[in-house]
């Protein structure tokens, strides 16, 4: 039996599509489909953040729901900066409005960073001074310090899928040189995931890419498996998601 993914797609991002057909190829009888809508621009001003409300993305959702996918995830890092809690209004709205499992990006990186037992993190983005501010405040407020990042300062979207990879590769390995527990490549139009490995493997630090994630967090939301994803970050593949709490 097929196991069918559903991506909801910023509209102008180049990478994710084909790096998420090359992972579902890896998968035994997996495939992914996509469903896009508008994002066009990454900024902190309202044109720019009203890109993600959720109306057009529960539509979108609903669309791949019509291909009787098992899970949907959003493949985008909005989360990173409008907080956690756009998500997780996201994934309820997905679940109730198309019936189908959800998963997000930034839901799922955070899901990893426990099963890590992170407590300081790297970053690599293409986003401008501010955005990339807000984003280590944010993190910050869970407690995850960030101790090493590099941002490209860029705010076209579709212009993060043309960032050359010897570039994300030098901005990898300068912060990876801090040392943090794990270092998020956060942004799925920035090529991070064919490099992920080789930089892991390379300086010992678990690379989280956000595209790799996102896979990762749709497989584990319907209890599939994710050792496949290892030439995609070796330390991610391996990690399942911990079991919440119980008090007696």
């Amino acid at each position: 039996m097929t196991t069918r993914l559903g991506m909801l797609t910023p509209s102008s991002n180049t990478v994710l599509e084909p790096v998420c057909a090359e992972m579902a190829a890896a998968l035994p009888d997996t495939s992914v489909h996509f469903s896009r809508f508008t994002v066009t621009r990454i900024a902190m001003d309202d044109a720019a953040l009203g890109q993600f409300d959720t109306s057009p993305m529960v539509n979108a959702a609903k669309l791949l729901a019509d291909a009787k996918v098992d899970a949907i995830a959003w493949n985008g890092t909005s989360a990173s900066w409008l907080g956690l809690d756009s998500d997780r209004k996201l994934v309820r709205e997905i679940e109730s409005e198309a019936g189908v499992p959800a998963a997000t990006c930034v839901l799922s990186v955070m899901d990893a960073l426990d099963a890590l037992g992170a407590k300081t993190i790297g970053l690599v983005t293409p986003y401008t001074d501010d955005v990339q501010q807000k984003i280590i405040d944010n993190f910050a407020a869970h407690g995850l310090r960030c101790t090493a990042e590099a941002h490209f300062d860029i705010s076209d979207n579709f212009s993060f899928g043309t960032v050359p990879q010897d570039r994300i590769e030098s901005a990898l390995r300068d912060v990876c040189g801090a040392k943090p527990d794990a270092v998020i490549v956060l942004c799925t139009n920035l090529a991070g995931a064919p490099v992920a490995r080789r930089i892991e493997e390379e300086t010992g630090v678990p690379i989280l890419d956000s595209i790799s994630v996102t896979m990762w967090g749709a497989l584990n939301r319907i209890g599939a498996r994710t050792g496949a994803l290892a030439p995609w970050g070796p330390k991610l593949a391996e990690l399942k998601i911990k079991e919440p709490e119980t008090t007696q």
